[in-house]
């Protein structure tokens, strides 16, 4: 497995090391504090398949201008992907939140025991039901449980907090149409991390009942872009940048400032937050948006689980057709959330 498992970070020694190597860096601290068994670098393999992804991916996105095109390069980039198989599909309207819940196609399958409400990323303007339609159905296998897919409303039709508010509104519908509270775990990647991250802290913050766990997959938790890797990364991330976090924040945010908790969860009191896992690609220019959240998590008190994948980039877990690794990151997701769920699977 290509991943590295991170309980505690030594935030100095990674800056001094971040400013050299950034890619090499994540990986020797991780060497230093992995826990369980050893895990190997990156194989050529690996770089091989990552290589054809970032390929396709700019393809896709060559010439796009604006968060509309760039909505409709993503959409198509994930229409050459393979949908999910063996899963059972039902359209549900969520409180008015359109979202498909699905399960996987086997005999006795509990329905509405466990749930994963997944949030798909996109930069708060692109993403579907059907570009994360794959990785959801993956998970739902996996994990043995539910995934409530929701459609969330996009940028530049809706800005901030709209996308907050539908997937806690979804949250919500989840508790009131039988989920119990401590087997739901709320999910999300890139923005969708960032609305996961939020909508727990906004269910915390009214004092309601908070999901079992939450997984962030290379979430943005600082819109105002001031992790160092933004920086160091910057050559090593062919996807995201400074200046396309910065596009965002601008058209999310408006005159908001990005140091906002209630749009910024690393400026947030983590108190109280259940228990969480991040994954990050060593190379992201958002890898410190996931370290600097892990660091001020443990502070806190929360139960953090990080994972630096070495040289995987941004969401790489969408693309199980392409990467071996997309497959072995979400085996990890689906294992963290059968240990929170409080009804394990019998299967």
């Amino acid at each position: 497995m290509n991943g590295r498992i991170l309980p505690t970070v030594n935030r100095s020694a990674a800056k001094r090391l971040g400013g050299l190597l950034p890619a090499l860096a994540a990986v020797m601290l991780l060497a230093s504090a992995a826990v369980g068994k050893d895990i190997e670098p990156q194989s050529q393999a690996s770089r091989d398949q990552v290589e054809k992804l970032v390929g396709l991916w700019k393809d896709h996105f060559a010439g796009t201008d604006g968060l509309q095109q760039r909505r409709t390069a993503f959409r198509t980039l994930m229409e050459t992907t393979p949908g999910p198989t063996r899963i059972q599909v039902r359209q549900v309207d969520a409180d008015g939140v359109d979202a498909e819940l699905m399960w996987p196609a086997r005999l006795h399958h509990p329905i509405g025991q466990r749930v994963i409400l997944y949030i798909h990323g996109g930069g708060f303007s692109g993403g579907s039901i059907r570009t994360h339609s794959l990785l959801a159905g993956s998970l739902a296998k996996a994990a043995s449980s539910d995934v409530l897919l929701i459609e969330y409303r996009l940028m530049p039709e809706y800005t901030y907090p709209a996308q907050i508010n539908d997937a806690l509104t979804a949250y919500r519908w989840l508790l009131d149409n039988g989920y119990r509270a401590e087997n739901v775990v709320v999910a999300g990647d890139g923005a969708g991390g960032n609305i996961a991250l939020e909508t727990v802290l906004r269910q915390r913050q009214a004092a309601k009942p908070l999901p079992a766990a939450v997984i962030a997959l290379s979430p943005i938790t600082d819109l105002a872009a001031t992790g160092g890797s933004m920086t160091s990364n910057a050559d090593s991330d062919p996807l995201v940048g400074r200046a396309s976090i910065e596009t965002l924040r601008k058209a999310y945010l408006g005159s908001r400032s990005p140091s906002d908790p209630q749009a910024s969860p690393l400026y947030a009191d983590l108190t109280g937050f259940p228990p969480l896992l991040l994954q990050v690609g060593s190379g992201e220019v958002l890898l410190d948006d996931t370290l600097r959240l892990a660091d001020k998590a443990r502070q806190a008190g929360v139960d953090v689980t990080t994972e630096i994948w070495p040289g995987m980039p941004h969401q790489w877990q969408l693309f199980p057709s392409l990467l071996d690794d997309a497959d072995r990151s979400s085996q990890n997701i689906a294992e963290f959330a059968i240990r929170h769920f409080a009804d394990k699977p019998q299967e």
